[in-house]
């Protein structure tokens, strides 16, 4: 088998109202899909959603970047992952959300051509896939009423962004706890926002409210300061922004830093390499959560896939999709009345972007014949 094409469009999807966190907000989510077409009528999607303040990708470089990774995998073999994979890094090595979205899309050339869902190609089996869904930074009184949103439509779990000053964190915490109730789980994400005094008196001072866990307190590069807000709480603490490959989670199993790891196809460029986190993950006793940034459902399905496939990943937080305003995805994962994420059961991801809404998007293709934009 042979890629003998790849197409490349770059989409800005509105979110259905603005979403703030510590490091920066944003209105639009700025999406690449990529199509990588095959000698034998196979093709894979992918998707990347860069967040620029944490991948360091716009949505400007990552279509670019696409068009270069584009021609350097034309001809190849895209049933050689691992081969693939280590050629796109090695060209772009600092590149991992639209190196994700190539990986994706090979993944599910591979599965189609097993003939098998993604999950079961990955050798795991379908199980209950159950996601939070989200509560960006603002005043205490809008993210009460958005977190009583969620718990009405049914989502066991709420995420709230915290990682201001702690005062007005602590009091974020304390007004979502009494609206909510005992019964509905609460986590917290600081995405860096703290430096280390504050977010020890950030998390002594929500303690009380029952919270299951806390994403990436401290800045991603101090992995010191995380290991001693580690040991400082009984909040347990889960790295993020800190974990982007697998050289990162060895850095954070040997400093003992985090209790869990948050995997991010958009940070770990993809599926091969989030296996490889988990594996060095689960040696380690650490157990993991797939998460998101504002991906379609297309990218979603892909990490549910993931999620379903390995016993080590027990957490998912995949509500990006529901922040957007439209739904360009025929087919893949559906959201349940629960938080439950239904998967397909076809052959690959089982997602795909609806040709209508492509035809209405800046394009660029590349074959073994020519190039085209459009």
């Amino acid at each position: 088998m042979q890629i003998t094409k790849v197409e490349i469009f770059k989409a800005d999807l509105p979110l259905k109202r603005p979403f703030r966190i510590a490091i920066g907000e944003t209105t639009v989510a700025g999406t690449v899909f990529i199509r990588i077409h095959t000698d034998q009528s196979v093709y894979g999607v992918g998707e990347a959603n860069p967040f620029t303040p944490v991948v360091g990708e716009t949505l400007e470089t990552a279509y670019a970047a696409a068009q270069d990774l584009a021609k350097l995998i034309l001809g190849t073999d895209p049933l050689d992952i691992e081969g693939r994979v280590q050629q796109m890094c090695a060209f772009l090595p600092r590149n991992p959300t639209i190196r994700s979205a190539f990986d994706m899309a090979l993944y599910d050339i591979a599965a189609k051509t097993a003939k098998m869902p993604l999950y079961q190609f990955l050798s795991g089996k379908k199980r209950e896939v159950t996601t939070d869904n989200t509560v960006g930074i603002d005043d205490p009184s809008v993210m009460v009423s958005h977190a009583l949103e969620h718990k009405a439509r049914g989502f066991p779990a709420v995420k709230i962004k915290l990682g201001t000053d702690y005062e007005t964190d602590i009091e974020r915490v304390k007004s979502i706890r009494q609206a909510l109730g005992p019964d509905t789980l609460i986590r917290v994400d600081a995405n860096q926002g703290w430096d280390r005094i504050s977010a020890q008196k950030a998390l002594v001072g929500i303690e009380p409210y029952d919270i299951q866990y806390c994403e990436q307190p401290v800045r991603d590069w101090d992995i010191e300061g995380l290991a001693m807000i580690s040991r400082s709480t009984t909040i347990p603490i889960m790295a993020d922004e800190a974990l982007f490959d697998a050289h990162d989670a060895v850095k954070l199993v040997t400093h003992q830093a985090c209790k869990y790891f948050n995997i991010k196809l958009a940070k770990s460029s993809g599926i091969l390499v989030a296996l490889q986190i988990n594996a060095i993950a689960e040696a380690a006793g650490i157990n993991c959560m797939v998460g998101c940034m504002t991906e379609t459902r297309l990218g979603l399905t892909a990490a549910a896939h993931l999620v379903s496939a390995r016993r080590n990943i027990i957490f998912a937080d995949l509500d990006g999709a529901d922040m957007l305003r439209d739904d360009p995805v025929s087919g893949g994962m559906v959201y349940g009345p629960k938080g439950q994420i239904s998967l397909p059961d076809v052959p690959g991801i089982g997602a795909e972007i609806s040709q209508e809404y492509l035809n209405s998007l800046e394009k660029i293709e590349f074959s073994t014949r020519h190039n085209l934009r459009s």
